[in-house]
């Protein structure tokens, strides 16, 4: 989204641990990008939700990968070059064990 972004992830770390490696990390490559230093990149809140189930995993993931087409930026959630709905769901390459 040009002015947010959705996560959905099992976190493995506190979650201000992450937000505060998350947000420094990519405002500096932004930064970086846009030629800016001295300026706010995110805005200081951040809004999480603890999922219950997994019909609820189910629609969070839905309504994430739904937003880019709500606001219009695309025809088809596959189509959003950050999104997950265009993941091909694979099978891993069985790994060669040494005998």
């Amino acid at each position: 989204m040009p002015n947010h972004v959705h996560l959905v992830m099992l976190p493995k770390r506190p979650l201000p641990v992450i937000m505060r490696w998350l947000k420094g990390s990519t405002a500096r490559k932004a930064d970086l990008i846009l030629g800016r230093t001295g300026e706010i990149f995110w805005q200081d809140e951040s809004f999480d939700h603890i999922v219950r189930d997994e019909a609820e995993l189910d629609w969070l993931v839905h309504y994430v990968e739904r937003n880019p087409v709500t606001a219009a930026l695309i025809s088809n959630p596959a189509a959003w070059p950050w999104s997950s709905a265009g993941w091909e769901v694979k099978t891993p390459t069985p790994v060669a064990q040494e005998v």
